[in-house]
């Protein structure tokens, strides 16, 4: 009667007298050794179709193509255990490679995907190599953590390019700045982030793009690319204060509404107002975005200008020559205003990306840049499950305000 796993290990256990938890480590990274090294054995025993110990012209395998055992290779292998030294099975004709192990695979049990989860969350290629020494006991080089995270190229590209919904009813657009290393030199670049609602209320980030400046004609090169992506329809973008944003988005979607972000508005408006008039001012400019209908701000606008026009012409004149793109919202009811009039919603988001990439000051490359970036959308999408608040009742007055909405 053969004995029990229980038995078996009871058995090893106190055949080996531990004293401590390091000798049971070392004990378990050679179990884990043997096990794998089984593995491979019993693979290459059905790749060749009979056991190590059998004969090549025994009659059970005398039809078999001749192909043979040829010794090992050595190789080490990372684990969580970490660094363990085992012997590779080969054959003759070069056709068996490990399936527990690939052939040139260096990392078991998830350790390459261990190592993108804390690239992801912005940690230096060196920390990424002392954490994993410190956790695991395994030794790799911050040239390796570069490889690994190179591997994932193709997955941000296909990202990039993935086919989008026909129709968004909101859509944000801003930008983030990096130290980007280019020619030999650090520069100062944007990187251009497009975050969706679909029709279903859930966020999405469309994509990022990354540019040498923040221009209106890299916009329209960014919608232009959502349109090939399958975008057809946008029935509001909300935007910060970009000269040009408003015509590169008329270009691309003739359709499409454009609401400018008030927060952005009384920001750049306000900010050369001395500060002795600054909270008499902000009382005045917030009955104006605070009003129920479009004619009640315009009155309260007037009456902002005769009042602070003389001492603020610029203040006043911003709103006024912005007014078009500044009073979208008032045409929607409550639930809906909240959403478009701000572009909070991203600037949440840009915060993320900066929370992740506070320990990257600067970039080696445009790729390195968008790699950090891909990952770190993983992570945060992976967190938006909720739908928006009262979508229900949003969708229900966006079905009755576009009806019969469609792009050609």
């Amino acid at each position: 009667m053969e004995a029990t796993p229980t038995e078996l290990l009871k058995s090893f256990v106190n055949s080996q007298h531990f004293t401590s938890t390091t000798e049971i480590m070392e004990a378990m990274k050679e179990m884990f050794r043997d096990v794998i090294q089984q593995v491979m054995e019993s693979e290459l025993d059905t790749e060749l179709g009979y056991e190590k110990s059998a004969r090549v012209s025994d009659s059970a395998v005398e039809s078999a193509p001749k192909n043979y055992r040829n010794g090992y290779s050595k190789k080490s292998v990372k684990t969580q255990l970490g660094e363990v030294d085992i012997k590779v099975p080969r054959d003759r004709n070069g056709s068996y490679e490990p399936k527990i192990i690939g052939k040139y695979g260096r990392n078991a049990d998830g350790m390459e995907e261990k190592i993108l989860a804390l690239y992801a969350c912005g940690m230096s290629q060196r920390d990424i190599a002392e954490q994993i020494k410190n956790l695991y006991d395994v030794e790799i080089s911050p040239e390796l953590v570069s490889k690994i995270s190179e591997k994932i190229m193709p997955e941000v590209t296909a990202w990039q390019n993935r086919p989008l919904e026909a129709v968004y009813p909101f859509v944000f657009m801003d930008a983030i700045h990096y130290k980007v290393k280019e020619n030999h030199q650090y520069q100062t670049k944007a990187a251009y982030v497009v975050l969706g609602i679909t029709m279903d209320g859930r966020k999405d980030i469309l994509g990022v793009w990354i540019g040498e400046h923040e221009s209106s004609k890299f916009w329209l090169n960014v919608l232009n690319e959502l349109k090939s992506r399958g975008v057809l329809d946008v029935y509001l973008f909300c935007v910060d204060g970009l000269s040009g944003f408003v015509e590169a988005i008329s270009a691309a979607y003739p359709k499409s509404q454009v609401q400018r972000c008030i927060i952005h508005q009384i920001r750049s408006s306000t900010k050369y107002v001395n500060y002795k008039d600054i909270k008499a001012l902000m009382a005045d400019l917030k009955q104006v975005y605070t009003a129920v209908t479009e004619d009640e701000a315009l009155a309260h606008l007037e009456q902002f200008g005769a009042k602070w026009g003389k001492q603020y012409p610029s203040c006043v004149k911003s709103w006024e020559n912005n007014w078009d793109v500044l009073s979208t919202f008032f045409a929607y009811p409550p639930e809906i205003r909240r959403i478009i009039y701000t572009t909070n919603i991203i600037e949440g988001l840009n915060r993320q990306f900066r929370q992740i990439t506070k320990n990257k000051p600067s970039f080696t490359n445009d790729d390195s840049l968008r790699k950090m970036l891909y990952l770190a959308s993983q992570k945060i999408v992976e967190h938006w499950t909720a739908r928006c608040r009262n979508w229900d009742m949003v969708l229900a007055q966006l079905n009755v305000m576009f009806e019969g909405r469609h792009s050609t």
